[in-house]
């Protein structure tokens, strides 16, 4: 249903909705701005076997979508001449053994080369574990109340092998934006949290968004969050919606809405947050992955380019794109039962493309290129 259908029929953007649950999602809520005006609208539902909708604009763990909030406080202190843009990150964090190779850029853009604590992929299809937390199954549910601080995060990350030389590949790593809030923390003498809420949760007048740190408490109104696992009892289906996000740290802890969402992006393409050129910087991709400074600057299928982040989080995911002139946005929250094998990823990334194809593609309504 719309909350706006009286003003607007978007036909289109509901069944995309409807085919999102039926690929196996609990419940999905959109919110999108463009030449029409905004549209929101939801299907599915809040928990698993209810019949209610998903709340409009609810609450939602926004994962990785923290990134683009951290780069942004970290370039509004490069700005102030307070961090070098290229400057070595020991300089700051003289304590952890920094190769002096790696730039705050490099934390920005994941070219650092350092390992990712929540484990990594390898080109072979193996696994390399990184810390309790993010072992599946089980034994996940039982250390999802587990408190860790950044400086054990990135102590951990930093005791393995770097994956290549600082500055020559690309590899996504959430280690980058844990040292990013500590090197924030380092230059400002404050909480990342009290940075983000002072730099831009205030100003922006984003009421509805939380850094929670280790609080594992979510605002009302939510959709609810699942995790699935199997033992030798066979399987199981786990309320995950509380627990404590300081695993993932400033790599994806933030709680957010659709609106907030919308009203952040559109702030910061729109150059409220950041001077230009240091926006410029933002959105420009590195070549292998697309990936500026917390960021993704991707193609459309229709030749245009959004700014874009997207995070899954046990459970919670939540979506974030707008046009470079900021005329157009998509924010989404969806709640869905998550597991170790990533069930519903190829169903998640189907469901993105599709609905940046109808919003930034169709009739090429509001695309920039």
């Amino acid at each position: 249903m719309s909350l706006t259908a009286a003003r607007q029929d978007r036909p289109e953007l509901q069944g995309i909705l409807q085919e999102i649950v039926d690929s196996g999602f609990v419940g999905v809520q959109l919110r999108v701005h463009d030449r029409h005006g905004e549209w929101v609208g939801r299907a599915g539902a809040r928990e698993l076997g209810g019949t209610d909708g998903p709340p409009l604009d609810g609450h939602v763990r926004i994962g990785s979508n923290t990134k683009t909030f951290t780069a942004t406080l970290v370039l509004q202190l490069v700005a102030e001449g307070r961090i070098g843009l290229d400057a070595p990150v020991a300089d700051h964090l003289p304590g952890f053994g920094l190769d002096r190779r790696i730039t705050v850029r490099m934390l920005l853009q994941h070219t650092s080369g350092l390992f990712n604590f929540t484990g990594e992929y390898v080109a072979d299809g193996t696994v390399v574990p990184g810390i309790p937390a993010t072992i599946s199954g089980k034994a996940w549910v039982d250390k999802r109340f587990t408190t860790y601080r950044p400086e054990e995060l990135a102590r951990l990350a930093l005791s393995k092998p770097a994956r290549f030389e600082p500055g020559t590949d690309w590899s996504y790593s959430n280690t980058n934006y844990v040292l990013a809030r500590l090197l924030v923390e380092e230059v400002t003498g404050r909480s990342c949290a009290e940075e983000t809420r002072e730099r831009i949760l205030e100003p922006l007048g984003l009421t509805g968004t939380v850094v929670p740190d280790a609080s594992p408490e979510i605002p009302e109104p939510h959709a609810r969050a699942y995790y699935r696992y199997e033992d030798a009892d066979g399987q199981e289906t786990v309320d995950v919606t509380r627990h404590d996000p300081s695993w993932i740290s400033a790599g994806g802890d933030m709680i957010s809405t659709t609106r907030d969402l919308h009203t952040f992006v559109s702030a910061l393409v729109g150059g409220e947050l950041l001077p230009a050129p240091l926006l410029a910087e933002m959105c420009t991709p590195h070549p292998k992955a697309g990936y500026g400074l917390g960021v993704f600057a991707q193609d459309t299928e229709c030749g245009g380019t959004v700014i874009t982040h997207n995070g899954g989080l046990a459970g919670h995911a939540a979506l974030m794109y707008a046009t470079p002139d900021g005329g157009t946005t998509l924010t989404a929250a969806l709640n869905y039962v998550d597991d170790a094998a990533l069930s519903l990823a190829g169903a998640f990334q189907e469901a993105t493309r599709k609905l940046v194809a109808e919003v930034f593609c169709a009739g090429r309504a509001g695309v920039s290129g």
